[in-house]
């Protein structure tokens, strides 16, 4: 029994980590908390329900599963064009919201926006699509059994495992590409890097393209082993910033550690307190992180 909360725990908390990773980057970077990130997952979910719809409508390769996952290639093409959507959306709330707020308004006036822009795009997909579940497919799954007596699905194995690529991917970005070491430059501090010749604009496009790119990858993968719903977002929004606060803001790592430390949190809790009190564990790891070490575990003290 153990053994098995560990398990889902590592993998709620690689979907968790994901999402916090760009949550992360937006309150280094941006420096303000984006309470509509979380919804940037729940449009990233719906958008990949589309394009799956699509190329599986194909046929063929696409619509037939891949061994024992529940899904055939279609769904590698709906991770990459939810990216894409997903980040076109980012950048147009950038563009038509917190642009402009932060020319002249405060970090507070931002956080409150972020707000509205949460609520707002979670009725646009309850207008949209509705308020009842979608699953992306009907396929029957059977449990593999790993040692220890641990079961967990095909889907989850491919949900790790892409995570595991995917936080690789973006480490290399960071440290490799001169867009990256910009990052980190930006990150630390805004002005000299201004006057060093980096296009801080262009940075900031970055942080939401990446940070979007990560929330609909996140998004699909929780849809793909869950269900999709309009509140998908809304329920992942504690868990979130308990990762990237835990993490420390700005950290890749960080939120990805983060992540998998609120996730256990959570599945290990069952075993001692009921289940409905479970979405209280990352409220209080918010508490705890912010009196014994504000900062995160990664996180530079001041």
């Amino acid at each position: 029994m153990f053994l098995q909360h560990v398990a889902d725990g590592l993998l709620s908390g690689a979907v968790i980590g994901l999402g916090a990773i760009g949550l992360s980057f937006t309150m280094k970077i941006l420096r303000f908390a984006n309470f509509s990130h979380s919804e940037l997952l729940t449009w990233g979910a719906y958008f990949g329900l589309i394009f799956f719809t699509i190329a599986a409508s194909l046929g063929n390769v696409f619509d037939a599963p891949i061994g024992p996952l529940s899904f055939g290639w279609g769904m590698f093409v709906a991770l990459i064009f939810s990216a894409v959507a997903t980040s076109a959306l980012a950048l147009l709330l950038h563009k038509l919201v917190f642009e402009k707020l932060n020319r002249v308004a405060g970090h507070m006036t931002m956080v409150f926006a972020s707000f509205g822009v949460a609520l707002l795009l979670r009725h646009m997909v309850l207008l949209i699509f509705g308020p009842n579940p979608i699953y992306y497919s009907n396929e029957l799954q059977f449990a593999v059994l790993l040692p220890g007596n641990v079961r967990v699905l095909p889907d989850q194995v491919f949900l790790l495992g892409l995570t595991i690529i995917v936080v690789f991917g973006l480490h290399l970005f960071m440290t490799r590409s001169r867009t990256g070491i910009a990052m980190r430059g930006v990150s630390e501090n805004p002005d000299l890097s201004r006057v060093a010749g980096v296009n801080v604009s262009s940075i900031i496009n970055w942080v939401w393209i990446i940070g979007a790119s990560l929330a609909s990858v996140a998004g699909v993968l929780y849809g793909l082993t869950v269900q999709l719903r309009p509140e998908l977002g809304f329920g992942l929004i504690l868990p979130l910033f308990a990762a990237a606060i835990l993490g420390g803001a700005g950290s890749l790592y960080g939120a990805v550690i983060g992540g998998l430390i609120v996730g256990l949190s959570e599945n290990l809790s069952v075993m001692i307190i009921p289940t409905t009190y479970k979405p209280a564990v990352p409220f209080l790891l918010i508490l705890a992180i912010l009196y014994f070490r504000p900062e995160g575990l990664f996180g530079e003290r001041k």
